[in-house]
């Protein structure tokens, strides 16, 4: 099989990005397979989106749809290229929704995550915190039970804490090194299951693999370039995402959204009602109840002409009051009680401001109740 999508070079190795070599990409490949009906897949680092749209590729274009995310501006311009869905941003950043994906390929950042970070970016852990970590606990619950998880880190980063993770939540595991060695990766694969799945004895063999592969008392077997076992099944998943947005924008995201937008003035008249109709007197003179209304929703406002040729600029509104009455009560032993009722009213009131022309208040703002 050879790759059918091209690489940025340049792009190699900067802030902290480690794309997959492509022997490594090509024998990782070989071991899927699709299943029956539309799939939906995901990468949530895509560098410049080669692995995921040559897993795309692999799996059938047409009954595939391939998501991705990518931090960096450039490489996500690249990426949108080959995918159906690319985010420029952070998966922190992003709202995704749950279970939507049939196979996630992770090939997180490297590193440390420094302390102050840990609680701002939502890292869950009690072990060494990593970006490889981080992105894994993000990224999991995209992935639907079925599903595959194609995972490219560092053989270091497996400590007690990741592979406990890997053993509980997925089947099925295996794990080669990688083709290239200059990264010292490994290649996990495995099947999300429920924890209640998982057959204990075996899940505790896998376990003592992945730690000892970590620790670098045993070495990894290279990824095979004949995939010799039975390969993984892609799950189908007709709907995909429900969501798949960035929560914030980038000044010139947000540019772009709304030079592709256009705001809200090709739908002004439907949302905005621009087409101004002439207003016409009511049937009848305003209740004080219907005046209140009208006033407190600012409908009566505006130039008003009189007949007699006065001109004033009004606007209404109106304020609570209360409206108090006296009830006087005989009581048995001849004395009388008196009772003070309170109730609330709306008292509509007019701002005016004269500019009736040689008017002796002209300029001057008048209240009319």
């Amino acid at each position: 099989m050879a790759l059918m999508f091209p690489r940025l070079a340049r792009n190699f190795i900067k802030n902290g990005y480690f794309p997959t070599d492509e022997a490594t990409l090509e024998r990782a490949l070989s071991a899927l397979t699709p299943g029956d009906g539309p799939m939906c897949l995901l990468d949530p680092c895509a560098g410049e989106g080669v692995a995921i749209a040559e897993a795309a590729h692999v799996l059938g274009r047409e009954q595939v749809k391939a998501f991705a995310v990518e931090y960096d501006a450039e490489r996500a311009r690249h990426a949108k290229q080959w995918v159906d869905r690319c985010l420029h941003g952070d998966l922190m950043d992003t709202i995704i929704t749950h279970q939507s994906f049939g196979l996630l390929w992770l090939n997180p950042p490297y590193g440390d995550l420094s302390k102050d970070a840990h609680g701002n970016m939502g890292y869950e852990g009690q072990g060494r915190a990593r970006l490889e970590k981080l992105f894994y606990q993000r990224a999991l619950p995209l992935l639907q039970y079925g599903g595959v998880l194609v995972f490219l880190i560092p053989h270091y980063t497996l400590d007690a804490e990741l592979v406990g993770w890997l053993t509980r939540h997925f089947s099925a595991l295996r794990i080669y090194r990688a083709v290239e060695a200059r990264f010292q990766q490994v290649v996990i694969f495995g099947q999300r299951t429920r924890g209640r799945e998982q057959v204990s004895d075996s899940a505790k063999a896998v376990r003592e693999r992945l730690l000892a592969i970590g620790k670098g008392d045993v070495e990894a077997e290279e990824l095979p370039p004949t995939w010799p076992l039975p390969p993984y099944v892609i799950p189908a998943n007709p709907s995909g995402p429900e969501h798949f947005y960035r929560i914030s924008m980038e000044p010139e995201q947000f540019a772009d959204e709304v030079g592709r937008l256009q705001g809200l003035w090709p739908m002004f008249d439907t949302h905005l009602g621009a087409a101004q109709q002439s207003l016409r007197p009511p049937a009848r003179a305003l209740s004080p109840w219907h005046l209140a209304l009208a006033l407190a929703a600012g409908a009566i406002s505006g130039v008003v002409r009189s007949a007699s040729g006065r001109v004033m600029v009004v606007k209404g509104d109106t304020h609570k009051g209360k409206a108090e009455k006296v009830e006087h009560t005989l009581r048995d032993d001849g004395s009388v009680a008196e009772t003070r009722i309170l109730t609330d009213t709306f008292v509509p009131f007019i701002r005016a401001w004269d500019m009736t022309p040689g008017s002796p208040t002209r300029g001057e703002a008048l209240t009319i109740r």
